[in-house]
């Protein structure tokens, strides 16, 4: 129980605390984007259903965290580089690949007036983008982290 004495124990706390505030307001953002492209009477549910896979995983990640700050062990070398790739290494760069081309896609939908769904009826488009939303959605979460 000496930990909770240590000044830098509660100053890691801190920082992890809002660290998870911030990144709990990007997945409001992120998940109010992406539903916006589903009809008006889906948009709510997947708001909540996005926001309890979000909870979901972000517990489960930080339950895991300890194992994947581990995966350390070079799995191959840049031989010109000198740099030794990890999975962890692999796991940090294709999350930032993704969210940059994630990102980009969405401003540049935005700016263009593509990102609406012309017909807001409830039909088999909707549905289908409704699945690809939601595994979006957890794969932004897995990566997010």
């Amino acid at each position: 129980m000496d930990i909770f004495l240590i000044p830098e124990t509660w100053i890691a706390l801190l920082t992890l605390t809002f660290m998870e505030i911030v990144l709990g307001v990007d997945n409001i953002i992120f998940i109010s984007i992406v539903s916006n492209k589903l009809a008006e009477e889906q948009q709510k549910r997947v708001r909540l259903i996005g926001l309890a896979l979000a909870l979901i995983f972000r517990i489960g990640l930080l339950a895991s965290i300890t194992y994947i700050i581990g995966m350390t062990k070079p799995l191959f070398t840049i031989p010109w580089m000198e740099l030794e790739v990890s999975i962890r290494d692999l796991i940090l760069f294709l999350g930032g690949m993704f969210l940059i081309a994630k990102s980009t896609i969405e401003i540049g939908q935005k700016m263009e007036g593509m990102g609406k769904v012309r017909n807001r009826r409830v039909n088999l488009r909707s549905i289908q983008l409704l699945y690809k939303l939601f595994y979006l959605i957890l794969f932004f979460h897995l990566i997010q982290f």
